[in-house]
């Protein structure tokens, strides 16, 4: 209840909809119980049921008042009068009029509050689909190495569809089942208290078993939206790496996998549908046999004129009261649908109240221009247990360029991970101009960043967008200075419409070389005051990462450059050259001292020159 509730009130920046929606729900509840409500009138003057002295009562206008009697009262005046001036052909005609004339009016007051609704489920959905992505692109690295992207893609698409499929469609039957059926047992007790107060001592049945039926559904619907973010993640792995499973002849391995995952997921939503469905009919049932208790019970009181119904007064009776049953039908299948909407509301919670583990902190200070040094205070860091990072102690001046080298896993990646804060130290401090940057804006602090990685992150968009990221104001003429520099500018040209050709999807109409100078483009483009490159060449063929060193070159002139290099010939040039080993520095110095020294560097030196 409390997470179905905290969904609701994603509805209240829209309650202005509300009360529109309650008067014209109430209206279409009215006249649609009003076409059951005139058969008593109908029976009783066009067919004779009610004597000639209780029909001169009607021949007067009853005095207005705010009761279900006022309101038979005067349609049974005008009923009468009818039936004096045209007979009774003419009466029955009147009476199909009215009952036409009530179906109209509540089927449009039924379409105008179900499109009030509409707006209200639409905005919410909206709402919270912008709350999970705005949580999801807010959290820290750390969060996406451990949990499945597959598995969070299901919740911000998968789980937010569910919860508008079940809870925010339920927003309808909170108001309009419950009111029908409370509008519907005022008529009846007007009708006869005796025989509703009966029918009353049902409802704590049916709500029991009805209850017992939900427990049971909860747990089943938490464990079918995990499996399907199981799905969704095979899905993905599986169209990202689609090379190497046709390369390794894997397609079978990998179609067992899924469809293992796929048969769970059944299994489990066969067990949902099970207990699902036996909700409405166990509710109608139930109703069934209250009717037929009614019938019993007060047909014998009729029959015996034990009553203070007549015949078409009881007849009425019976036929309002499976008005009841729809709506007792539809709010228990509700209540049996709505647990797999809470268990998808509970994983969309679970993101969006995950605390930032990288947050600004509280004042935090505007970091205008960067005018000294970045420096590492012995620092440590770990992911999990173990020490990923050692004591690092490390100077960089500003436009100096240092290189990171050592193995892999030796910690390269995660120092320059730590200069942006897309990590925080364990342990220590890093500071720039003598200032720790957990105290400075993280968004001012970035802006003085640019990142070119191995991987070139580019979006399906056109070359013109990617170049100019998060800049919606740039000038064609800027764009294209930054391609020149990067040393892409020729092969735009030759593109299909140039800067504005699409890219598809991760840049994959271009080839390796043109995605890396439009990743260099983008950083030129920001012309930041740090650079921060992470093995930028590494997986390009020698004619392209001799373009792309080019490009490299022209933006660190100037800059102050944090490179991590799996190649040594391309860092050779570095002011400072740190070889990184088990998360400590071990060596130290420019290209022609670490040669002499006869350390690990130079035993990788070797090892690419061989």
């Amino acid at each position: 209840m409390k997470t179905y509730l905290r969904i609701l009130t994603y509805a209240k920046p829209y309650g202005k909809y509300l009360p529109r929606y309650i008067f014209f729900a109430t209206l279409a509840i009215i006249f649609g119980l009003l076409n059951y409500a005139l058969l008593k009138p109908l029976f009783d003057i066009v067919f004779e049921q009610v004597d000639l002295e209780q029909i001169a009562q009607y021949r007067a206008p009853m005095e207005f008042s705010f009761s279900v009697d006022y309101l038979f009262h005067t349609f049974n005046h005008f009923l009468v009068q009818a039936s004096d001036t045209q007979g009774k052909m003419g009466t029955l005609k009147y009476v199909c009029l009215v009952i036409v004339l009530s179906v109209l009016l509540s089927n449009v007051f039924t379409y105008i509050s179900n499109v009030l609704l509409a707006k209200i489920r639409v905005k919410v959905i909206e709402k919270l689909r912008m709350d999970i992505f705005d949580k999801a692109s807010e959290l820290h690295l750390g969060y996406f190495t451990t949990e499945r992207k597959g598995d969070l893609l299901s919740r911000i698409t998968n789980d937010v569809q569910e919860v508008e499929n079940t809870i925010v469609s339920t927003l309808k039957v909170a108001f309009r089942e419950p009111a029908t059926i409370i509008i519907t047992f005022i008529i009846l007790f007007a009708l006869s208290a005796k025989l509703t107060f009966l029918t009353l001592l049902f409802l704590p049945i049916t709500g029991f078993l009805i209850s017992e039926i939900t427990k049971r559904l909860k747990k089943n619907a938490t464990e079918s939206q995990e499996s399907l973010g199981r799905i969704v993640t095979i899905l993905d792995e599986t169209l990202s790496g689609i090379r190497i499973i046709k390369a390794f002849s894997a397609r079978n391995y990998i179609s067992q996998i899924f469809g293992r995952e796929v048969a769970s997921y059944s299994g489990i939503n066969i067990s949902m549908a099970r207990k699902n469905e036996l909700a409405a009919p166990l509710s109608q049932f139930l109703g069934v046999v209250v009717v037929a208790g009614i019938l019993l019970y007060g047909g014998n009181l009729v029959l015996n004129q034990e009553s203070d119904l007549s015949a078409s007064g009881f007849f009425t009776y019976i036929i309002l009261f499976t008005q009841v049953l729809n709506p007792s039908k539809v709010i228990s299948q509700a209540i049996s649908n709505i647990q797999r909407g809470i268990a998808s509301g509970e994983r969309i919670f679970a993101i969006i109240d995950t605390p930032p583990a990288i947050t600004d902190p509280e004042p935090a200070i505007a970091m205008k221009e960067f005018e000294e040094s970045i420096e590492f205070k012995d620092v440590w860091f770990s992911y999990d247990k173990e020490w990923v990072l050692k004591g690092v102690n490390l100077r960089i001046e500003k436009g100096k360029t240092i290189a990171l080298v050592g193995p892999s896993g030796g910690g390269k990646s995660t120092i320059a991970d730590l200069v942006p804060r897309f990590y925080d130290p364990t342990k220590g401090t890093v500071r720039i101009d003598g200032e720790d940057i957990r105290s400075y804006k993280i968004a001012d602090l970035r802006q003085h960043m640019g990142i070119v990685t191995q991987e070139s992150i580019l979006f399906n968009d056109t070359v013109f967008k990617n170049i100019a990221f998060g800049k919606p104001d740039a000038k064609m003429e800027d764009v294209i200075q930054a391609a020149k520099i990067a040393n892409a500018h020729a092969f735009i040209e030759q593109l299909e419409n140039g800067y504005e050709t699409m890219i598809g999807e991760r840049g994959t109409r271009l080839s390796g070389g043109q995605r890396q100078r439009l990743s260099i483009a983008r950083a030129v483009f920001k012309n930041p005051s740090i650079l921060i490159l992470d093995e930028a060449t590494s997986a390009l063929d020698s004619e392209s990462e001799k373009l792309v060193q080019d490009a490299l070159f022209n933006l660190m002139k100037s800059r102050t450059s944090l490179v991590i290099a799996h190649r040594l010939s391309t860092i050779q040039h570095a002011d400072e050259i740190i070889v990184v080993e088990k998360g400590e520095i071990i060596e130290r110095g420019s290209h022609a001292e670490l040669i002499e020294r006869d350390g690990l560097y130079k035993k990788l030196s070797q090892i690419q020159q061989n």
